[in-house]
């Protein structure tokens, strides 16, 4: 007797999980490409080295500030393994850096139309996600919120939102947030959200990323 054939629905959740799949594989090879890149800065540099220093020290600072861009990849560790190298004379440096690359994702998630957002959700066949995006697409920031607060399916999600910006600060300093999206994923998706105006997401996370060079200064990470 012949196996039964698929039905439709059972398909759709067999395509949709190859492509989230797909999705995730690539994220985890990227993790892993940053985790190779912070082993190749982060080493030892002897004295027949010094003629290399400035050289390392500017491609360190360029890799750090796209990786850190980027949802999914560790780039803070490549700021530590810096503030490790130069000493607490690289912290202001790192910080600067941080806010750069942050400022970046944002930009970028600005940069990023809706259609397309819904164009990916559609792929991966997230019709009612998708169709939510499509409402949103024509309101401005104001209604953006509006809607949301009016339309959302829990009590959670008004708080979120309202609280957006500490809810920004806190995922920032969350251990293992890489898991999230990391910083870039983090500022890509406040810039996709257009509900966080660039002067407010900017003084916010300003704020939010001091922590871990306070904490290098005052010596309770390695230096």
């Amino acid at each position: 007797m012949s196996a039964a054939r698929q039905t439709p629905a059972e398909t759709l959740k067999i395509r949709r999980f190859f492509k989230i799949s797909l999705i995730i594989g690539f994220l985890v090879l990227l993790n892993y490409g940053g985790g190779l890149v912070v082993e190749q800065i982060n080493f030892q540099l002897w004295p027949e080295h010094e003629n290399l220093m400035i050289t390392v020290l500017w491609f360190s600072i360029v890799v750090y500030v796209l990786w850190m861009a980027m949802p999914f990849v560790p780039g803070i560790e490549i700021g530590l393994a810096l503030m490790v190298m130069l000493g607490p004379k690289g912290v202001v440096l790192v910080y600067l850096c941080t806010l750069l690359s942050l400022s970046l994702s944002f930009a970028i998630g600005r940069l990023i139309p809706l259609k397309v957002i819904s164009l990916l959700l559609g792929w991966l066949h997230l019709q009612k996600v998708q169709n939510l995006v499509l409402q949103l697409e024509p309101l401005n920031s104001e209604e953006k919120l509006d809607f949301l607060l009016s339309t959302a399916p829990s009590k959670v999600i008004p708080y979120l939102l309202k609280h957006r910006y500490l809810m920004i600060a806190v995922t920032l300093n969350l251990p293992g947030n890489v898991l999230i999206g990391g910083g870039g994923g983090i500022g890509l998706i406040a810039g996709m959200s257009r509900l966080c105006p660039f002067p407010k997401y900017i003084l916010f996370v300003s704020l939010a990323i001091t922590p871990l060079p306070i904490l290098f200064l005052a010596g309770k990470l390695p230096a």
